[in-house]
């Protein structure tokens, strides 16, 4: 279902099948998207129309519009997280601009990832890992995307550049390059290279094994 067309019909039963969840999520409301490079994003991805990708932790969904445009109609954009309001927020921009290919779920990402086994061939996280490590779930959070991504899939994590002062989270909590491929790594996935994307961040990608 993940990896095929999927019509407009199925995509809004299921788009705005959400329980009440009035909680904020540690990090929700924020977005590097302004800060990086687009363009640079866009050639590093190794999307292409009709791929399956995940933005994790989506907040409003502003890299979610952007996966997309890449993936195309044929398509389809998981727009994963725990916050309502932003996922509200994403509905609200996806019936205006009538976007058929983004699919909105509220999922804890730390507990479990409601998508098929093997079917995204990119899982986007955006400035969210250092989230998952400092509530100490990017080990949950990893081990899920080990089976979701399909074999020779990637993972494209993007955080901020550990130096200190704004924009940005604390220095005590943002991952160096070193840190981010040893999280990672960990789970069996293989760095394939890292990218500067902007002046406040790094671009890291790895392969599904």
């Amino acid at each position: 279902m993940a990896t095929g067309y999927i019509s407009r019909e199925k995509l809004d039963k299921r788009r705005y099948n959400m329980n009440e969840n009035k909680n904020k999520p540690k990090g929700a409301g924020k977005s590097s998207f302004e800060l990086i490079n687009s363009d640079i994003l866009k050639n590093s991805l190794l999307l292409k129309p009709g791929s399956a990708a995940l933005d994790l932790a989506c907040g409003k969904g502003i890299y979610s519009m952007f996966l997309s445009e890449i993936v195309g109609d044929t398509g389809l954009v998981y727009a994963v997280d725990l916050w309502e309001e932003g996922l509200r927020f994403l509905g609200k921009e996806i019936e205006e601009k009538d976007i058929s290919n983004i699919l909105p779920m509220l999922n804890d990402a730390t507990k479990e990832i409601e998508i098929d086994d093997y079917s995204v061939d990119v899982c986007l996280m955006a400035t969210v890992l250092h989230d998952f490590e400092e509530m100490n779930k990017s080990g949950a959070v990893l081990e899920q995307l080990t089976t979701i991504l399909k074999p020779g899939g990637h993972l494209a994590v993007i955080e901020f550049k550990k130096t200190d002062g704004p924009p940005g989270p604390p220095i005590t909590i943002r991952l160096s390059e070193d840190e981010t491929e040893k999280m990672v790594t960990e789970y069996g996935f293989k760095r394939i290279k890292t990218v500067d994307i902007g002046e406040y961040n790094y671009l890291m990608l790895f392969r599904a094994t």
